[in-house]
């Protein structure tokens, strides 16, 4: 079997209590980045079995050795580096491939930064599309933003870096939309910044902004 643990985006003790029961069960956990799934099994004491690395740049031999060891009849836990894997990370494929070898794959929900900064964004929720991370070049951003103009609720990932050129573009293309910068959800810095592009750069006016962000766009 093939187990997508969803894992904390930030708080260590947003794991769930199943969660924690699966990584000490499963064979193999298959980890984005094991340094950092292993700061989670000790902090949870998880006498885990075996710890692999899974990510994109070896997911082309991984994929073949994960997928034997499920069919020889051993469990794999999937984890990201934070949140539910397969989004935006190469969970997917290995999820894709499990599903195509007739491995049952099996969910144990939790944490994920798009539903966590979409529902306390204060903008529509009935509908919305998830559009992964933000172009890096400018002449895509501007052409990204336009395609998403007349969306009801889009998400988006950003880079800290990248925010201001981002929200000084929306300010130009979509200066009346409404937004929620949300970043370092979970954590002790925590912070929602709500308001038009123009508003939210004025609230950024004398700050480091730091951490993973999330857009959500009115």
């Amino acid at each position: 079997m093939l187990y997508v643990v969803s894992t904390p985006i930030g708080n260590l003790r947003d794991l769930s209590f199943r969660a924690v029961e699966i990584l000490a069960a499963a064979d193999i956990i298959a980890a984005e980045d094991t340094r950092r799934t292993k700061i989670l099994l000790n902090h949870y004491k998880i006498n885990y079995k075996s710890i692999i690395s899974y990510n994109d740049s070896n997911r082309e031999r991984r994929i073949p050795m994960l997928i034997g060891a499920m069919k020889s009849g051993r469990n794999v836990a999937l984890v990201s580096d934070a949140g539910t894997p397969g989004i935006s990370d190469p969970g997917f494929r290995l999820i894709r491939e499990a599903i195509r070898n007739g491995i049952q794959v099996i969910p144990i929900p939790g944490p994920s930064a798009i539903i966590s900064a979409l529902v306390c964004s204060g903008l529509p929720t009935d509908a919305f599309a998830f559009h992964g991370f933000f172009p890096k070049k400018e002449g895509q951003k501007i052409a990204f933003l336009n395609a998403i103009r007349d969306e009801k609720t889009v998400v988006v990932y950003e880079s800290p870096y990248r925010i201001h050129k981002t929200l000084e573009l929306m300010q130009k293309i979509m200066p009346e939309k409404r937004v929620c910068l949300c970043r370092e959800m979970t954590k002790m810095f925590e912070e929602f910044l709500r308001g038009t592009p123009s508003e939210i750069l004025h609230q950024m006016e004398n700050k480091k902004i730091k951490g993973e962000i999330v857009l959500v766009i009115g």
